[in-house]
């Protein structure tokens, strides 16, 4: 039986050997990084397409998967802390809190939290989120605070960044 929020090894599988799951041509995630006034702290949004982390899970259990259950989380948020970081101007690495995660058949939504820091703290950022498992994932980081907005695209061969001063 296929579970409800991202099928598990029986959509996983159906996905892969029908080639739908790398058969798309575009693989992009969404990030967007913004200052929350209320709270003084950054709120960090990610966004990826289903079927690309139903893959990317499948590969790391090597069997069944679903985000429903706690473990396949941990593993998701295992590997977003290794492939998504934020640095500070003097290469130290800014804590990331994970609130949790949301997903349905279109997309999975991760959501963390750098607490009571300015979004001009960060000054570097790193992601290759899925480019280890899709060649050709563009992830794009949208930057929103201190009056601007600053977007960067990562790949394979631009894995980490520097964000641009506000101006």
């Amino acid at each position: 039986m296929i579970k409800p929020f991202i099928g598990g090894i029986a959509l996983a599988a159906a996905l892969l050997s029908s080639g739908a799951a790398f058969g798309h041509r575009f693989h992009a995630g969404m990030t967007d990084v913004t200052q929350n006034a209320a709270t003084g702290s950054v709120e960090v949004v990610h966004t990826y397409m289903a079927h690309d982390v139903e893959a990317l899970l499948a590969s790391l259990s090597k069997g069944e998967s679903d985000l429903t259950q706690p473990e396949d989380e941990a593993a998701l948020r295992a590997y977003m802390e290794q492939r998504f970081y934020m640095l500070t101007a003097d290469g130290k690495r800014i804590p990331l809190r994970w609130i949790g995660m949301s997903a349905n058949a279109d997309t999975v939504m991760v959501f963390q939290e750098i607490e009571k820091t300015q979004v001009g703290a960060i000054a570097r950022i790193h992601d290759t989120v899925l480019a280890d498992v899709l060649p050709n994932q563009r992830n794009t980081v949208n930057v929103v605070g201190n009056g601007a907005r600053r977007t960067l695209t990562f790949m394979r061969t631009a894995a980490e960044q520097d964000v641009p001063a506000a101006k």
